[in-house]
C-alpha cells in the first residue's frame, strides 16, 4: 500500500475514508479519528505522541466538490503488531467495497468464500456477521433497494409489454387498511405471473409435457418462485413461465396453473409432472382450471414417491425396488419387481396400491412421459436461475428476461451449427440411435404379417447360440413389445432391425419433437433488447409495497426450515466438493480460496 501525498484528491469523503481504512488495515496499525464533519477529516495514529507521528488531514474543496489531502505525516514510525484475527477498521463498509466485484459477478456467492477471500487479501479475518451485512449492502447497491423494488415491478410490467408485445404479465395486489379505512395511495404486493412470447412459442415445439415446481426466495422478504419447465428434443431445459407468490398453497397454485393453461399450454393431451403437494392436486382438479383428465393428465415424480415410501419403510433396498417397479416399461417387468417387493413385505405393496398406477408407473402411463420419471428438469432450472433467488424482486424478474435471452442465443447457435453439418435430428437422438443400431445387429427378424408390417424379432447372444427372447414389432402402429418404442417415441433396437430387414428408413418413425428444424424454429425467434428504464410507460396506480408480515428475521443468518428426507441423501458415487467454493478435487481445509494466517505480525 503506497503512502499518501499532500494534494492527493478523492472523489468524495466516502472514497477518502475507504483509502485511509484500507491503508491502516494493510499496515496492520490502528488510528483514531480526531475530527470529522462535512468539511474536514483528521486522523492520528493510536500511538501518536508515543514514538509515532503519523497524521492525516483531509478537507473538502467546495468549488470542485472533491476531497484533498492537506497535511500528511507518514509513514508510521511505531512498531505496530497485531495478535488479533480482526481489525477495527475492517468494518462492513470496507468489506462492501472489496466484495462488490465478486457479488456483481455472482450474487449467490457463499459468505464463507467472501470471508476467506477478504482474509487472504488483508491478512485479517472479519466476523461472519460483518461479511453478511456487507453482502446485504452490496446487493442493495447493485440491484436496488428491497422496498423500492416492489414499487418498480408495475413499471417493469408496462416496460416489458412495450419491449416484447405479447408478453403475459398478471399482477395481483391486496388493499391496505389503516384504522379500518382503506389506504388508496398504497397497496400490498400479492402475486405476479410472467412469461414471454419466445417461451410461449417454444412450448409448441417441445415435448408435450410440463414439469412444475416451487422454490423458496432467500431475500429480505419471504415468498416462493413457481416455475413451469419444458424440454425440447435436444434435452435442453427451458423455463416457460414464472410466478412470485406468497407460498405453496392451493390458491397460489391455482393462480399459477390457471394462467399457465390459458396463456402457455392450451394443447390437449398434455402431461403435468409434479410432486404430491396437496395445493397442486386441488388446482389441477378445479372444474374451471382446464387441467381435468382427457384434456390433460398428471404424473408424479418417482423420486418424491420413493422418498415418501422410505419414510414408512426403511432401507435403501426397499426404495430401490419401488423405483425399479416404477421404471418398468412392460407389465411383465413391473410384476417381477412388484413380486419381489411383496416377498419383502406385503405392506409395501399395500402402500403402493393406494396410489393410482397411471400416476407413478411408466407402463400404465400410455407413453405420455417420454421417459421422464422425475422432476429433474425442474431441479436443473437452478443452472439457469442460479443466484437470483436472493435478489430484490424486480431484479429477480429482470434476471429471468436476461438469462432466457442469453439461453436462446446460445441454444439457437448450437442448433444452427448442427443443421449446418447436415444433421436432421438432435444430437441426443443421434447418440441413442447409434447405440441401438449396435444392439440391433444381434437380432434375427422374420416377417409376421406383410399387410400390417408386423414382425417377429428374435434376440440372441452375440455368438448366436442362445435365444434371449422374441418381440413383436408393428411398424404400422409404431409399437414394440419391449415398449421402448412407445415410451421414448423413437425406434428401439428391435424396430431398427425391422427397418433394416425391410430396407426402409427409420426417420419416419421418429417423433417430430426430435427434428432439428423444429428445435431451431423457435430459438430463432429470440428476445428483443429491453428498453431503458427511463422510457418505461408511466404508472399512475397506487404505490406497491411489500407486505411487512412477509419480512424475514431482521438480524442474523436465516435458518433453514427444510425437513430433510431420504430424497436429500447424497449420491455415494458423486465426487466430493469443497464446502466453500463448491469445486471438486479438494476439501474446505485445503481450499485455495482460504487466505493467509489468522494471526499476523506486521512492521510499522
Amino acid at each position: 500500500m503506497t503512502e499518501f501525498q499532500v494534494g492527493q484528491q478523492f472523489q468524495d469523503k466516502e472514497d477518502a475514508l475507504l483509502s485511509v481504512k484500507t491503508y491502516s488495515i494493510h499496515r496492520g496499525v490502528q488510528y483514531k479519528v480526531m475530527e470529522s464533519d462535512y468539511r474536514r477529516y483528521v486522523g492520528k495514529c493510536s500511538e501518536f505522541g508515543n514514538g509515532c507521528t503519523w497524521l492525516i488531514r483531509l478537507s473538502l474543496r467546495q468549488r470542485k466538490g472533491i476531497w484533498e489531502v492537506k497535511r500528511y505525516n507518514g509513514p508510521h514510525t511505531c512498531q505496530a503488531s497485531s495478535i488479533s484475527s480482526d481489525h477495527r477498521s475492517l468494518d462492513y463498509h470496507v468489506i462492501s467495497a472489496f466484495i462488490m466485484p465478486m457479488v456483481r459477478a455472482d450474487a449467490f456467492a457463499n459468505i464463507n468464500v467472501l470471508l476467506n477471500a477478504r482474509a487472504s487479501h488483508f491478512g485479517f479475518r472479519p466476523t461472519y456477521r460483518r461479511v453478511w451485512l456487507a453482502k446485504k449492502k452490496v446487493v442493495a447497491v447493485i440491484y436496488g433497494d428491497w422496498d423500492e423494488s416492489y414499487n418498480e415491478l408495475p413499471r417493469w410490467v408496462l416496460g416489458v409489454q412495450v419491449t416484447m408485445p405479447g408478453s403475459v404479465t398478471v399482477l395481483r395486489t391486496s388493499p391496505i387498511r389503516v384504522g379500518g379505512q382503506l389506504d388508496e395511495s398504497q397497496t400490498y404486493f400479492h402475486r405476479l405471473l410472467w412469461t414471454f412470447p419466445p417461451c410461449i412459442e417454444e412450448f409448441r415445439h417441445c415435448k408435450p409435457l410440463v414439469s412444475i415446481d416451487g422454490t423458496h426466495l432467500y431475500g429480505k422478504y419471504g415468498g416462493t418462485l413457481l416455475v413451469a419447465i419444458a424440454q425440447d428434443g435436444n434435452s435442453n431445459i427451458l423455463p416457460v413461465a414464472f410466478a412470485l407468490v406468497e407460498g405453496e398453497n392451493a390458491e397460489s397454485w391455482s393462480f399459477f396453473l390457471s394462467h399457465l393453461r390459458q396463456h402457455v399450454t392450451p394443447q390437449p393431451g398434455l402431461l403435468v409432472i409434479s410432486d404430491r403437494h396437496n395445493g397442486i392436486k386441488v388446482a389441477l382438479e378445479a372444474p374451471d382450471g382446464g387441467w381435468l383428465p382427457l384434456a390433460t393428465y398428471r404424473a408424479f415424480c418417482i423420486r418424491h414417491v420413493a422418498a415418501n415410501f422410505a419414510l414408512t419403510f426403511k432401507g435403501k433396498d426397499a426404495r430401490r425396488l419401488i423405483v425399479n417397479a416404477a421404471y418398468a416399461k412392460t407389465e411383465v417387468k413391473f410384476d417381477y419387481w412388484f413380486d419381489i417387493l411383496r416377498s419383502e413385505d406385503p405392506a409395501m405393496c399395500e402402500w403402493a396400491n393406494r396410489i393410482e398406477y397411471s400416476l407413478w408407473t411408466q407402463y400404465c402411463n400410455e407413453s405420455r412421459r417420454f421417459g421422464h420419471m422425475t422432476m429433474n428438469i425442474s431441479e436443473c432450472v437452478n443452472s439457469i436461475l442460479k443466484g437470483v433467488r436472493n435478489l430484490p424482486v424486480c431484479s429477480l424478474v429482470k434476471a429471468t428476461y436476461g438469462r432466457l435471452a442469453e439461453l436462446f442465443v446460445r441454444k439457437g447457435r448450437e442448433a444452427e451449427a448442427q443443421l449446418g453439418t447436415g444433421q436432421q435430428f438432435s444430437q441426443h437422438l443421434v447418440k441413442c440411435i447409434e447405440a441401438n443400431l449396435k444392439m440391433a445387429r444381434c437380432f434375427t427378424v422374420t416377417l409376421y404379417d406383410r399387410d400390417t408390417s408386423e414382425y417377429i424379432v428374435v434376440e440372441t447372444t452375440p455368438t448366436g447360440s442362445f435365444s434371449l427372447g422374441s418381440y413383436r414389432v408393428s411398424l404400422g402402429s409404431q409399437t414394440c413389445d419391449c415398449r421402448y418404442f412407445q415410451a421414448l417415441h423413437f425406434p428401439c433396437p428391435h424396430t431398427l432391425a425391422c427397418c433394416a430387414y425391410s430396407r426402409v428408413t427409420w426417420h419416419s418413425y421418429v417423433h417430430l419433437v426430435y427434428r432439428l428444424s423444429s428445435i431451431f424454429s423457435f430459438y430463432r425467434m429470440g428476445f428483443t433488447p429491453p428498453i431503458r428504464e427511463g422510457f418505461w410507460p408511466p404508472y399512475a396506480e397506487p404505490t406497491v409495497i411489500p407486505d411487512p408480515n412477509k419480512r424475514r428475521a431482521r438480524e442474523g443468518r436465516p435458518r433453514s426450515t427444510r425437513i430433510q428426507t431420504n430424497i436429500d441423501e447424497a449420491d455415494p458415487n458423486r465426487p466430493k466438493r469443497c464446502g466453500l467454493c463448491w469445486q471438486s478435487g479438494h476439501t474446505h481445509r485445503s481450499c485455495p480460496q482460504v487466505g493467509g494466517p489468522r494471526h499476523t505480525v506486521r512492521d510499522g
